[in-house]
């Protein structure tokens, strides 16, 4: 078992320092807001620190899962960031979904340190967290993923290595440009069935059995014609994230009109006071133009 420090406690950092805790890593967690990591080491065990750099001192690997690329860059590199208190050969494995340019900055960063940094953006929501069952899609030198893959693992149900620094985000870019087509798809198909006169779970029931159906179609129909959003991933990171995937876009030539769109209709949503509302929201934005 390992020595890990996990930096973010979110409702997806929670979960994951749970498993590590779980199957018997020593574990150490910071949190910018401290009470939960209070409550995570009440629920759990194991040990807190005040900074980043606290909680990586003789830690063998550092998880981390926070906001965006100016929080990474903060608990990695500022006066009291992990990379100050991490050993020579030690592994930083980012689950934050960050841009590919500020995941190779820190990597230099890291490289320079003695520091091997592994890019790990997760997908599979709040439930894959708390099931243990995230995918996970990697990025870095090889070394430092095969170090880190077993820790993972307490916490994925498939974790790959895509290629060198940077593979992990541009991949975890592919999925999120999927699953914006994929929600507003579904969202579409279920206003045309509220709108035809059909019973939604009925219609659901037929075609999630055949080349129409997705996870997302299994988990979140329900809940959209229920009109319950206050759960799962929040618009406002999914607007984020489609960010990442336009600037990118722009910076290596794709084409990407229908992720475009879909971001546009998210920031319909945002202004219908939806900023914090899972992105299944789509359809909430659909209903509200009756």
């Amino acid at each position: 078992m390992a020595k890990v420090a996990f930096l973010g406690l979110g409702v997806m950092g929670y979960p994951m320092a749970g498993h590590l805790k779980a199957a018997g890593h020593e574990v150490t967690v910071y949190n910018r807001t401290a009470a939960k990591a209070e409550a995570w080491v009440a629920e759990h065990g194991g040990a807190m620190a005040t900074t980043p750099c606290e909680a990586a001192k003789g830690a063998e690997f550092v998880m981390a899962c926070v906001g965006n690329d100016d929080d990474l860059r903060m608990v990695c590199t500022s006066e009291d960031g992990a990379f100050h208190g991490m050993s020579d050969g030690a592994v930083f494995v980012d689950h934050t979904t960050v841009s590919a340019k500020v995941t190779n900055e820190l990597y230099e960063a890291g490289k320079e340190a003695g520091i091997a940094l592994v890019d790990a953006p997760i997908s599979g929501g709040q439930a894959g967290a708390e099931n243990g069952v995230l995918s996970i899609m990697c990025g870095g030198d090889q070394a430092a993923y095969d170090a880190a893959e077993p820790a993972m693992q307490v916490y994925s149900k498939i974790c790959r290595r895509i290629g060198e620094s940077g593979a992990g985000q541009l991949t975890k870019m592919c999925n999120q440009i999927a699953i914006a087509g994929l929600v507003q798809g579904l969202s579409e198909a279920l206003h045309f069935a509220e709108k035809a006169g059909l019973d939604g779970r009925s219609v659901v029931e037929v075609i999630s059995q055949g080349a129409a159906g997705s996870w997302q179609m299994v988990n979140r129909f329900e809940t959209m014609l229920d009109d319950h959003f206050d759960h799962g991933f929040a618009v406002d990171w999914m607007r984020k994230d489609l960010g990442i995937c336009l600037d990118t876009a722009n910076e290596t030539g794709a084409s990407l009109p229908v992720t475009a769109l879909v971001d546009q209709f998210y920031k319909d949503v945002q202004k219908l006071g939806g900023g914090r509302w899972d992105t299944s929201a789509l359809f909430k934005r659909l209903r509200a133009q009756d």
